[in-house]
């Protein structure tokens, strides 16, 4: 009679992660292979296949990635819940990784520090922000460069040399229009902006020009070289759109985890900052949003939805 073992069984056995048995049971590689209700089981005496990934997308130790910027809304409270939520048997079919709103993606690259997916895809409507981290994607080391060069002029000022710098940056950034000639310099402005001005914000103003004043902080890190270059290459498998959040939609299936972290409604007009950008999530988008979620929980995604605070 055939006896069977579990997928973390099989993942002990051949010293691989429960995470990539499924992916090999989900590619038809292992014969015998089944699904039981949410668990794959495993011929006992099946033989571990061969590691047929392209070593492109071999990391040999995963490394710690943090947020390239700071945004607004940081999810942290959110990290502890979806780990038992990752680590959980019965979600180990989850193949791939979608966050159709990455904003400054918190939680995308905690994520990504811990657990392997083998397709990814972040979009965010925001031009600047995905223009940087398809820069990061394409080739890190000239934006590392021109980061490092700002960061050694910047630091040594004094406070008005430092705000003439700044405001000059912030000038250079909004009379730059974006293309694929300044694709580099705008991502560096955008970075550096993001680290020296106040309080890590992002806000334009209606004629969609970027209006933060500096902020006050020592000795800010401009540039982090080595976590530029980590998320370089954690981003070789993934998809980065800049567009709305039902374009996802070609990308997501029953294998995909998706993580939502829409601007909420707020309760008064000065408690919630719903917008960084020239548009409003208002109420119509929000209906929108939750037919788009709808949608995807009948094709079998797994949706996870951000916790706000209440103001």
């Amino acid at each position: 009679m055939l006896s069977y073992i579990s997928a973390k069984e099989a993942a002990e056995k051949w010293n691989i992660s429960q995470r990539r048995v499924a992916i090999l049971c989900t590619e038809n590689r292992i014969d015998g292979a089944m699904m039981v209700g949410n668990i794959w089981i495993i011929p006992s005496d099946a033989e571990k296949p061969s590691d047929k990934r392209s070593i492109r997308y071999v990391k040999p130790q995963k490394k710690q990635l943090k947020p390239f910027v700071k945004w607004v809304g940081g999810k942290s409270q959110l990290i502890e819940e979806l780990e038992k939520f990752l680590c959980d048997e019965k979600n180990s079919h989850l193949t791939k990784y979608a966050e159709p709103m990455v904003g400054g993606g918190a939680l995308f690259f905690n994520v990504l520090s811990k657990h392997n997916f083998q397709d990814l895809y972040i979009s965010d409507i925001n031009p600047e922000l995905i223009n940087a981290y398809q820069m990061i994607q394409k080739d890190a080391e000239p934006l590392i460069a021109r980061l490092q060069e700002m960061e050694r002029t910047f630091l040594p000022l004094d406070e008005n040399g430092r705000k003439y710098y700044y405001y000059s940056i912030r000038e250079k950034f909004n009379t730059t229009e974006l293309s694929e000639n300044t694709a580099i310099d705008k991502a560096a402005c955008f970075i550096f902006l993001n680290r020296t001005c106040f309080n890590g914000l992002y806000r334009v103003n209606r004629k969609g020009l970027f209006n933060v004043p500096m902020g006050a902080y020592k000795n800010p890190t401009i540039c982090d070289a080595e976590n530029l270059r980590n998320i370089h290459h954690t981003l070789q498998n993934a998809t980065i759109v800049c567009g709305d959040y039902s374009l996802s939609k070609s990308f997501i299936d029953n294998r995909t985890f998706v993580y939502l972290d829409p601007p909420y409604r707020p309760i008064s007009e000065t408690s919630a900052f719903t917008s960084y950008n020239c548009d409003t999530f208002d109420d119509n988008e929000q209906i929108r949003l939750a037919k788009f979620i709808d949608e995807m929980n009948e094709i079998g995604a797994k949706i996870v939805l951000s916790k706000h605070r209440k103001k």
